[in-house]
């Protein structure tokens, strides 16, 4: 009974209520009480939508916990995360708002899973957390859980924790899974755009800052996204925004230079070449002109 509209979106929330209750009907259905475990492998932090990759963006674990501590509520709400490290273990925990509903023990299992696959994305292949601590009373087939998790596994805890040597926090990612650099104001927007395209700037804009993140922009291509022409597009520009065409991607430009700068660990190298500039020195003259800063300084500015 879900909005297939919605579930067809790339940046979505599914409610959780809806999820869990779904799940339980699959259990009822199909009579296997362990298909969350049996399924955990197939999860992955990397399918997430933006709010994953943005997470996977970070420089090292650690990074990357934090990130997703601090942004949870792009892509959950009611749930929680923590970080805590005790004697050279840090424990990555997740409350779960659904805990204790008919069909939780699916979502404990993928919440492990989910988080396995954050760790691995920096660890050595070979990683094994010292021991997993699930949210579910321990099952009959407890056995079953240490098969797939490959270590100990505890039950009955307060949260789904994985718990692991504090001195992993360190570890650099193993490989980028995205060549795009994304921000937190990626993922608000990309949960947000429904909301800002009921009008003739905010579907332009749209238009403009997709176009921006591939690095060439022109009004021919967003003229032919809006099926019309350049002269009508110009005309309403003036219209309703009283802009034209290059203003409105100069500010557009600017203010996802600013985003970089400041919610990114990219170079100013690796900025430039993002919009298309043809050198550092280029890029660093248009954001002076616009900001009347200079990127490293403004940089330093909102550290």
């Amino acid at each position: 009974m879900m909005d297939i509209e919605l579930l067809e979106g790339h940046e979505c929330f599914i409610p959780q209520a809806t999820m869990v209750d779904f799940l339980w009907e699959v259990e009822r259905r199909s009579g296997e009480m362990n298909f969350g475990l049996v399924v955990a492998s197939e999860q992955s932090l990397s399918t997430y939508g933006l709010w994953g990759e943005y997470l996977l963006a970070a420089e090292t674990l650690g990074a990357a916990l934090a990130r997703a501590v601090t942004s949870l509520s792009y892509h959950s709400r009611g749930d929680r995360m923590e970080v805590t490290v005790e004697a050279g273990i840090a424990r990555v925990s997740f409350f779960n708002a659904m805990r204790g509903r008919p069909g939780y023990l699916h979502v404990a299992n993928g919440t492990a899973a989910v988080l396995l696959s954050m760790l691995y994305a920096y660890l050595p292949s070979d990683f094994r957390p010292q021991w997993i601590e699930l949210d579910i009373p321990r099952p009959a087939a407890s056995a079953l859980f240490e098969d797939v998790y490959q270590c100990p596994v505890r039950f009955e805890a307060d949260a789904v924790t994985l718990c692991l040597d504090a001195r992993l926090l360190d570890c650099r990612a193993r490989e980028r899974p995205s060549s795009r650099l994304v921000t937190i104001e990626d993922v608000g927007r990309g949960l947000q755009e429904a909301h800002n395209l009921n009008s003739f700037r905010g579907v332009v804009s749209a238009q403009i800052r997709a176009q921006v993140m591939t690095g060439s922009v022109s009004i021919d291509s967003t003229a032919r996204a809006l099926d019309t022409s350049v002269r009508t597009l110009q005309r309403m520009l003036h219209r309703d925004c009283g802009a034209d065409f290059r203003e409105l991607v100069n500010v557009i430009r600017m203010q996802r230079a600013k985003e970089l700068l400041r919610g990114s660990g990219a170079s100013i190298t690796q900025i430039s070449t993002e919009f298309g500039y043809s050198s550092p020195a280029n890029f660093a003259r248009a954001f002076r002109k616009a900001t009347g800063m200079a990127p490293h300084d403004f940089r330093c500015a909102v550290a």
